[in-house]
């Protein structure tokens, strides 16, 4: 299953904003994603269309995560995200 990693830029973390521009993203795919702290077993990982989900990771701005995905086009959709949780959408 392709993973990539990810370090959230945004100042606030992974909140309010920066996680529903990720969620809204990741729900548009034909994939399912999932989205973990780095260090965290596959299985405790969670959707990562849920902005639910993403508000309880608690991934601060710095902290490192990891997104999983699998199907055709899983690549490019994971390179695609990791470039919206390595923006700092606070900054816009």
């Amino acid at each position: 299953m392709p993973e990539r990693t990810a370090t959230i830029a945004s100042r606030v973390g992974l909140h309010a904003r920066p996680a529903a521009i990720f969620a809204e993203a990741a729900g548009d795919l034909d994939l399912d994603v999932t989205i973990a702290r780095q260090g965290e077993p596959a299985d405790d990982a969670m959707d990562a269309a849920s902005i639910l989900s993403l508000m309880s990771l608690g991934a601060s701005h710095g902290d490192v995560v990891v997104l999983r995905a699998e199907g055709e086009g899983a690549d490019a959709a994971l390179d695609s995200l990791v470039k919206i949780l390595e923006t700092d959408h606070d900054a816009e």
